[in-house]
């Protein structure tokens, strides 16, 4: 069975729903959700158990916390995605929603936690908010079914049926989590900012970041360029640096959001390891992702403020290094769990914020045409 409209507008049924499959939970015991996320860097299935409750404003804690690398063969097909036709992709979202009802079973193995709930990100293989398309494959129908479990997922959909970007998503959890920072930055396959402006949080994607990192690391045949070090034996190739940082993106306003198709028509890595060393490469790709970083940055702070930086790109030092003359970046070294899992954490929050039947996605971060509630729900 599948919900797709928010609890209030289906109160009695849906608790009549849940209470016929034991699935009441009380909220002052607070929410136990796995959170699955995988970014657009393709680096593993990262999951996080956390424990959601209210004390005046949510409280979370981390319970339990993994990251799978994807097995090459289905790796390879989720790279390759963007370019299949529709049956692909259909068999692929059954296929994915299949390895992700896996990868829950053997976490629950593992850990012997009890878990609630299950939510999804999936993996998004198509991002074209502008063109009303956005695709997260991962299907829930059969991730709640092997896994024995309800499922929330597919957040982005409604965003952008609402004309808004479908991301970055996060920000609601940046907003009631971690209000404490005056922005949040995350440095996944993509960086992102949110922040708070005249009582509004405001968020957009900022520019490539992991995603051609890594890709320039491969080229060494590495994951990633580990602290940062090739990066910082490289030059800066200016005529290259220039050129990225005249994208047409860097000077749009938010609200705006990247996907995978951006990054492969303005960054043809392959074609450009002909003319240059892969530390150049890794040296000027760092450089351009911290100046468009940096310049955000200084057109929203007239102060050098403090910002929680997570997300992979945490661990490049030489990076961060050219963060850092903007932004007095909170160090949160003691706590990896949360440099590393913080988006998963926050996709589990908003399947308790839809659980709940409270907004989950915010209008002033997206452009959507109302703030909403988003993901669809099923069950075992």
């Amino acid at each position: 069975m599948r919900w797709k409209v928010g609890f209030r507008d289906n109160s009695l049924e849906l608790c009549l729903f849940l209470f016929r499959f034991g699935l009441i939970m009380s909220k002052a015991n607070g929410y136990k959700v796995l959170g699955l996320m995988s970014g657009t860097s393709l680096d593993g299935l990262d999951m996080a158990l956390c424990k959601f409750w209210k004390e005046g404003r949510w409280k979370y804690e981390f319970l339990q916390s993994d990251t799978i690398a994807y097995p090459a063969e289905l790796k390879n097909k989720l790279k390759n995605a963007l370019d299949r036709d529709e049956d692909y992709i259909r068999l692929l979202d059954l296929e994915y929603g299949t390895y992700l009802a896996e990868m829950v079973h053997l976490f629950r193995l593992k850990t012997k936690e009890e878990i609630d709930f299950v939510a999804s990100h999936g993996h998004t293989v198509r991002h074209q908010p502008d063109k009303g398309i956005t695709l997260q494959i991962g299907n829930g129908k059969i991730l709640a079914e092997l896994s024995r479990l309800p499922v929330v997922n597919n957040f982005r959909k409604q965003d952008v049926d609402l004309g808004g970007q479908g991301a970055p998503l996060v920000p609601i959890g940046d907003r009631e989590l971690f209000y404490e920072y005056d922005a949040c930055l995350n440095l996944g396959g993509f960086s992102n900012l949110s922040w708070e402006e005249m009582g509004q949080r405001r968020a957009c994607d900022l520019s490539v970041c992991n995603m051609l990192l890594n890709e320039i690391a491969q080229l060494h045949h590495l994951e990633y360029d580990e602290d940062g070090a090739m990066a910082r034996k490289g030059k800066i190739i200016n005529e290259l640096l220039d050129e990225w940082n005249a994208l047409a993106f860097y000077s749009q306003p938010a609200p705006k959001s990247l996907g995978r198709e951006w990054y492969l028509e303005n960054y043809p890595i392959g074609s450009l390891k002909k003319q240059y060393t892969v530390e150049d490469l890794s040296a000027t790709a760092s450089v351009h992702i911290a100046v468009q970083i940096n310049s955000f940055i200084r057109k929203i702070f007239s102060n050098k403020p403090k910002i929680l930086v997570t997300g992979g790109g945490r661990f490049h030092r030489y990076l961060m290094e050219q963060l850092s003359v903007v932004m007095e970046f909170q160090e949160v070294e003691g706590n990896r769990q949360l440099i590393e899992f913080k988006e998963a954490m926050i996709f589990a929050f908003l399947g308790v914020l839809r659980w709940e039947g409270e907004i989950n996605v915010l209008s002033s971060v997206t452009g959507a045409s109302k703030d909403h509630c988003s993901g669809d729900l099923y069950y075992p």
